[in-house]
């Protein structure tokens, strides 16, 4: 009998992707290019090919964000009214001093409260990026190799591949695939999203992998580590798979995901590269 295999694939979207020059169409570039990306997904792309005939279920999650965000720098203005240039950190007690501030007249208080709630729950501390994942732009399409292999899985399985979209409430980073980082309560969107979650529950492995691995990978796959324990029990984690050679961390964040997969395997969750996996999808497959 056919195991069910789901592949969740973390926002494979070429923002994110160190793209040699030949797949960037003229006048183009990664906004925030995680350097290893283009080959982890050239190597997702291949296990979609080479095994999909054993996996049941492959799930995409979209970075779609608005150039106007509180993660991007149209957003901050310096105390003396200067820009915020990206990779900058921002924090409460920042803004309280008066070093940065919104831009937007009256958006004081709400933006002081988010970064109040965001550092209460300890996740992360509020960085400004490049604008990246545009909604409607280049840098928010799927990786050209990602898409044609999930193409050929739908019309040969006669499926849709799930696509989630994520992160376009500008007044909260949403990392996560299923939950912001600070959820607005008028916003279902960014909510816990247990429909999302309910379908992970009859997989007997899930597959995870995307960039980054020190940002959206690590939130995600934590949130979904935390629904299948809470659901399921703690023996369920071991139906998780990272997919460690499919993954990269953005640049000055190796630890972040060096610390995240040394934290999930303590949990239980199995960490493989696409070419340990690839023999599970084969049988699945022939199954």
């Amino acid at each position: 009998m056919k195991r069910q295999l789901h592949l969740l694939v973390i926002d494979p979207q070429n923002d994110f992707c160190d793209l040699p020059p030949d797949w960037l169409p003229a006048g183009t570039a990664p906004a925030l290019a995680v350097p290893g990306a283009h080959a982890d997904l050239l190597r997702v792309a291949q296990l979609i090919q080479a095994g999909g005939a054993g996996l049941t279920q492959i799930s995409i999650t979209l970075d779609a964000h608005h150039r106007y965000d509180i993660a991007h720098p149209a957003f901050w203005r310096t105390g003396d009214g200067a820009p915020v240039a990206p990779f900058t950190q921002i924090g409460a007690r920042q803004v309280r001093d008066g070093l940065y501030r919104p831009a937007a007249s009256g958006a004081l208080p709400r933006a002081l409260a988010y970064l109040d709630a965001l550092e209460q729950a300890g996740r992360y501390q509020l960085m400004v990026w490049p604008v990246h994942c545009e909604i409607g732009s280049w840098g928010q399409n799927v990786h050209a190799a990602v898409r044609a292999a999930y193409n050929a899985w739908e019309v040969e399985h006669l499926q849709v591949v799930a696509k989630l979209s994520k992160g376009s409430n500008p007044w909260t980073e949403h990392y996560s695939a299923v939950m912001a980082e600070v959820p607005d309560p008028q916003d279902a969107a960014t909510q816990l999203n247990r429909a999302f979650l309910d379908t992970l529950l009859p997989a007997q492995q899930i597959y995870l992998c995307g960039e980054a691995g020190s940002h959206c990978v690590k939130a995600s796959t934590e949130h979904i580590a935390d629904y299948l324990e809470a659901q399921q029990g703690p023996q369920a984690l071991a139906r998780l798979v990272l997919l460690t050679d499919c993954m990269s961390p953005v640049m000055g964040f190796e630890a972040q995901q060096r610390d995240f997969l040394a934290a999930m395997q303590a949990r239980g969750v199995r960490l493989a590269s696409a070419a340990q996996v690839l023999p599970e999808l084969l049988a699945n497959g022939a199954a």
